[in-house]
């Protein structure tokens, strides 16, 4: 009897991707960045547009963008020109620019919450000295595509993380920078992140010195 009632149970779970798209997510396309970016700047929503120009600059997963500190990027107490994190998942430091917008986003941003060096930079209801979870940014992102009428279940955080070095790739054809600025070991991995065709990989390959 207690073996019918839990294949009977087993056999009533809801698989855990039903209803979900599943596969990469694709990055977002320059308009719709800018698309979010200007309803982010016109809602004054000081903190998701910091947080948005960040996670595209940086080209971080996740795990690292909500882990970012104050000083990560504002060591006294403006954005700089260029900064560097050491990943959380292979502990390699990888080096990232941010832009003029990126670093005004994150001035104002920081004049507005009055955040201060040793303080995580983006932080969530479980107070000032807890950083932001990776589900709560995964929930704001939703929120960003789906106020500019893109479906939330087609884009995820590594989304943005894939935005800018796709673009890098589609304009320069260069793996290598791709792989440096992603902070992948193996160019491989740097293929497959991006949907490469193989033949167009090695064909660039080659005239890559590594």
């Amino acid at each position: 009897m207690p073996d019918e009632v839990s294949l009977s149970t087993k056999a009533r779970r809801t698989p855990w991707n039903k209803g979900k798209l599943i596969g990469a997510k694709p990055p977002l396309r320059p308009n719709q960045v800018w698309s979010i970016r200007t309803r982010l700047l016109i809602e004054r929503r000081a903190r998701d547009l910091a947080l948005f120009n960040l996670a595209i600059d940086s080209k971080l997963r996740g795990c690292d963008v909500v882990a970012l500190r104050v000083e990560d990027v504002a060591p006294n107490g403006y954005a700089v020109d260029r900064a560097t994190v050491r990943q959380k998942k292979t502990g390699r430091p990888v080096k990232f620019e941010l832009t003029d917008q990126t670093r005004q986003a994150v001035d104002d941003f920081l004049k507005e919450a009055g955040k201060r060096p040793g303080e995580y930079l983006f932080t969530g209801r479980r107070g000032r000295d807890r950083a932001m979870t990776t589900r709560q940014y995964a929930r704001l992102l939703a929120d960003w595509v789906a106020s500019i009428g893109l479906d939330p279940r087609v884009f995820g955080t590594h989304s943005l993380r894939r935005t800018e070095a796709t673009l890098i790739y589609r304009r320069t054809g260069n793996l290598r920078a791709v792989q440096l600025l992603l902070g992948h070991t193996k160019i491989e991995s740097t293929v497959r992140y991006l949907g490469i065709e193989v033949d167009d990989a090695l064909a660039i390959a080659e005239q890559v010195d590594v």
